[in-house]
């Protein structure tokens, strides 16, 4: 195989990717990868103020047509909405990147039904909306690649975060669902375990917990691989299962976490 044809492989020529919570963190460092390798890409998010800014600075440093779409995951009305407004924009989608998630970091006793429903509508309920809306808009001549966020406490406890596992949990559940139901018609459905990664997300968990953020985030590398992960790390891991370096390979789940559940 030349050396073309491997760096042919990874390339996203001509395709549509849709990524949520695409304002920040791994969704803005997932938006910008795609945009790298060629697609064109819709940034969803709640906070339009910083999607719009990602979409004007991704389009910039990378050539590539992005649009923001505001989008709450958590509403099938806004999903619905979002996904036809990004159509009208590309005419189609083939790769669908659910990220949008939250965390509140508190056990069963201590956390408040309203955070409950928060931190599952919106990283498992906000994937089963944007996936159903969608697919019907994967050209059957193309497939698709949908790509799921999940987390590290998605395959393992963590403490005060029971919400989150619970979601995160369901998340990988789903991708095997979803890739038996759709591998027919040739979309293939995976998930991405990232670790620590240092976005606002994480930083956001020592507020809640009350401890020192500078301590936090040191504790948070103590793995094999010695610091906490990036967006660029999510990204990557993001990049090979949206390219043709991964068209046998579906209902599949790969942590990227430095070691730390090893």
């Amino acid at each position: 195989m030349s050396e073309a044809t491997l760096a042919d492989l990874l390339r996203l020529d001509g395709k549509v990717a849709l990524v949520t919570g695409a304002a920040s963190g791994i969704g803005r460092g997932v938006a910008r990868r795609l945009a790298e390798a060629g697609a064109s890409v819709a940034l969803l998010d709640i906070d339009t103020a910083r999607g719009e800014q990602a979409a004007s600075e991704i389009a910039q440093n990378t050539g590539a047509r992005t649009h923001f779409v505001s989008c709450n995951v958590s509403s099938a009305q806004s999903c619905e909405r979002a996904v036809r407004q990004a159509v009208e924009e590309f005419d189609y989608i083939d790769i669908l990147v659910n990220n949008a998630g939250v965390i509140r970091r508190k056990n069963v006793v201590d956390l408040a039904e309203a955070d409950w429903d928060l931190v599952v509508d919106v990283s498992l309920k906000g994937a089963y909306l944007m996936s159903k809306y969608v697919i019907p808009y994967m050209r059957p001549d193309r497939g698709g690649s949908i790509i799921n966020i999940g987390s590290g406490w998605g395959l393992k406890g963590g403490p005060n975060a029971a919400a989150y596992c619970a979601a995160k949990g369901g998340i990988v559940n789903l991708t095997r669902a979803m890739a038996i139901d759709h591998g027919p018609a040739w979309i293939r459905v995976n998930c991405v375990c990232p670790g620590d990664t240092d976005t606002p997300l994480l930083r956001s968990e020592a507020v809640q917990l009350g401890v020192d953020t500078d301590e936090f985030m040191r504790e948070a590398a103590s793995r094999p691989i010695r610091r906490v992960g990036t967006p660029d790390d999510i990204a990557n891991a993001v990049l090979f299962f949206a390219s043709r370096m991964s068209t046998w390979v579906t209902g599949a789940t790969l942590v990227v976490d430095g070691g730390g559940l090893a």
